[in-house]
């Protein structure tokens, strides 16, 4: 029901350039790290990737909203405390992988709105070092012009674009604070250089960044 629902919206309001997503790996445990623009993402990868096993982690609040609280509850979509250091989600989290599914994670932890990236936060680094899981780079843009053009009764041109899965390597030493933050801006740059540099954001002059913490596969 909530597939069909949005399906017929997506289509509706937007054309959708999803060509690259055919690189998505279609078995094994994966997670898919992504740029955050708004509530679109989660949906639209749901119904893109299907019939592959997919899950988003989603804020909580996203349920205070009863009818994409519903949407979000149909897709299995993972509740997140961003105040908090939220273990349940962590736990489910590590499900999701253990069973071979698709997690979907934002690391910039809230919406940019405007598509231009926001610092990353670092808890894809210890989610990504306890379960081993390959991590993708996926990225999308245009949605941001989706409220203005539906105002003008327009469609919204989305781009999807994939890059080179990687797992992160282990240190050797204790994982301090600085290790993770290497760690976080590595991925954050592997999303950043997908984009058209005017997305870049708060990675604008992180063109020198190294990947000496990733292992690409």
């Amino acid at each position: 029901m909530a597939d069909f629902f949005f399906r017929g919206f997506a289509r509706a309001i937007c054309n959708i350039d999803n060509r690259e997503l055919e690189k998505v790996p279609n078995q094994g445990p994966l997670i898919i790290v992504m740029n955050h623009i708004n509530f679109l993402e989660v949906p639209l990868m749901h119904l893109e990737l299907y019939p592959r096993p997919f899950i988003g982690m989603v804020k909580k609040e996203t349920w205070n909203n009863k009818f994409l609280g519903f949407l979000f509850s149909a897709w299995d979509s993972i509740p997140v405390d961003r105040n908090a250091a939220d273990f349940s989600a962590l736990r489910l989290s590590l499900d999701v992988l253990k069973r071979d599914k698709i997690l979907c994670i934002a690391p910039e932890g809230t919406r940019s709105g405007d598509g231009r990236l926001l610092q990353g936060q670092p808890g894809i680094v210890f989610l990504a070092l306890h379960s081993g899981a390959p991590i993708l780079p996926v990225v999308h843009y245009g949605g941001e012009n989706i409220w203005p053009n539906l105002k003008k009764l327009r469609k919204t041109k989305i781009v999807f674009k994939v890059g080179k899965p990687f797992r992160l390597v282990k240190p050797s030493g204790k994982l301090t604070g600085v290790i993770r933050e290497e760690m976080t801006t590595e991925i954050m740059w592997q999303l950043a250089s997908l984009l058209p540099e005017t997305y870049w954001g708060y990675y604008a002059d992180a063109g020198n960044v190294t990947a000496r913490h990733l292992e690409f596969i």
